[in-house]
């Protein structure tokens, strides 16, 4: 999990997520979006690719980004983990001020 989570710490890599979320792109469509060199987009694909988040389909000469749906959906599980537990944390702290960890434990 390292590895997506790595990737996603640049801001351009998540505005490139959020570009192909809804369609595949070339790199030179991605590029056009940014204010960096495409090698430089080309290094993000690269990241993003390895970190299983996207994917790469080549039609002719062009290479078509998209995202992919098993390298998100374990992202997503994991980020559902934490916030599972912080909420069952919040609970529990919550109801340990109010009294009712107490009444809980009694039963």
């Amino acid at each position: 999990m390292d590895d997506p989570i790595r990737a996603l710490a640049e801001p351009k890599r998540r505005a490139i997520l959020e570009l192909i979320a809804n369609e595949e792109l070339s790199a030179g469509e991605i590029a056009e979006h940014f204010d960096v060199t495409r090698p430089a987009v080309s290094q993000h694909l690269t990241v993003l690719k390895s970190a299983g988040l996207i994917a790469e389909r080549r039609d002719g000469t062009k290479r078509l980004y998209r995202i992919e749906p098993e390298g998100i959906s374990e992202l997503r599980q994991f980020v559902e983990n934490l916030w599972s537990s912080a909420l069952d944390t919040a609970r529990r702290l919550v109801e340990e001020d109010a009294g009712m960890g107490d009444r809980r434990a009694e039963r």
